[in-house]
C-alpha cells in the first residue's frame, strides 16, 4: 500500500545543535549529533515503504535552521521521492510573501509551513495573514503545529481554539493541515476538522499506538478523509510511527486514505 509522509525534515547541523531539542533527545534517544547524509533519510523512508516524503524548511527568529534552498537541493537530487515545503520569516511580511512565491513558482514547493512555537506567536497573529492570503492565491496548503510543544518552548501557541479556529474563519478557502494531533487538546482539533471542510490533522510526532482514543475513533469513522500520516522524522522514523498501525482496527478504505489518499488529494502530483 502506498505511503506518503507529510511531515519530515532532513536535519541540518544548525537544527540539530539547538538546545531546545534536548527534551526530544531525552524522549527519543535517537536524534543524531552530527551531519546526516541524505541517503539516511531515504533509507528511513524505504524501511517503512514510504513512497513520497514532504520535507520541510525551518525558519525562526534566529534565521533559517533549514533553508528553502537547502530543501530545494535535496528535492532536485531525488524528485521521485521528495517534495518541498517552504517556510519564511514572518516578521517581514512583504519579503516573506516574495520568498513564498519564489519557493512555489521557482523551486516547485507544495505548501507553506510555519511552526508557531518558534516565533512565540499563534497563527491568528497579524504577521501570518499576508502569507495565509498568499497561500490562497497560490492554491497551496498551510501547514502548522498544534498541541503541546515537545521542545523547550511554550505550548500556548499550539491551542487549536481560539487560534486555528480564527484562521479557518478568516480564510475559508485555505487548506490547513495541523500537525502533531493537537494533544492535549485533541478533541478541540477534531472539532475544528469536523467544523471546517478545509481543516485537516496530521499525526506527526506520534507513533500509532499512542494516538489518543478520540482520534482513532475519528479515523475509523467520519474523519477518515481528514487525517494524514506524518512521522516527524528524524525525531521519529516512519517505521516507528507505523509499527503498530494494525492495532487501530482501520478498514481498508480508512487505511488507504490515511496513509496516502488524503495527502495525494491535498498535494496533487
Amino acid at each position: 500500500m502506498t505511503v506518503i509522509d507529510v511531515w519530515m525534515q532532513h536535519p541540518t547541523q544548525p537544527l540539530l545543535e539547538q538546545e531546545m531539542f534536548e527534551s526530544l533527545r531525552r524522549w527519543t534517544g535517537q536524534l543524531p549529533d552530527g551531519e546526516v547524509p541524505l541517503d539516511s533519510t531515504l533509507a528511513a523512508m524505504d524501511e517503512a515503504g514510504v513512497e513520497r516524503g514532504l520535507i520541510c524548511a525551518w525558519y525562526g527568529p534566529d534565521g533559517p535552521l533549514i533553508s528553502n534552498d537547502e530543501v530545494a537541493g535535496w528535492v532536485r537530487a531525488h524528485p521521485d521521492r521528495l517534495a518541498g515545503v517552504a517556510s519564511a520569516d514572518i516578521r517581514h511580511p512583504r519579503l516573506a510573501v516574495l520568498e513564498l512565491r519564489r519557493a512555489i513558482n521557482e523551486l516547485g514547493f507544495r505548501a507553506l509551513r510555519v511552526v508557531p512555537w518558534l516565533w512565540g506567536l499563534p497563527p491568528n497573529h497579524r504577521l501570518y495573514y499576508p502569507l495565509l492570503a498568499e497561500c490562497v492565491e497560490l492554491a497551496i496548503p498551510f501547514m502548522t503545529q498544534v498541541g503541546h510543544t515537545g521542545p523547550l518552548r511554550s505550548s500556548e501557541t499550539g491551542r487549536p481554539i481560539p487560534y486555528l479556529d480564527d484562521v479557518a474563519l478568516d480564510f475559508p478557502e485555505l487548506a490547513i493541515v495541523a500537525g502533531h494531533i493537537g494533544y492535549p487538546w485533541t478533541a478541540e482539533m477534531i472539532a475544528l476538522a469536523t467544523k471546517y471542510p478545509n481543516v485537516y490533522i496530521d499525526t506527526s510526532a506520534y507513533v500509532a499506538h499512542r494516538y489518543p482514543p478520540e482520534l482513532v475513533t475519528y479515523l475509523r469513522g467520519h474523519g477518515r478523509r481528514k487525517v494524514l500520516f506524518g512521522s516527524n522524522y528524524p525525531m521519529i522514523t516512519p517505521a516507528q510511527a507505523l509499527s503498530r498501525l494494525d492495532e487501530l482496527g482501520l478498514d481498508d478504505e480508512a487505511r488507504g486514505l490515511f496513509l496516502a489518499g488524503n495527502a495525494a488529494r491535498l498535494f496533487p502530483g
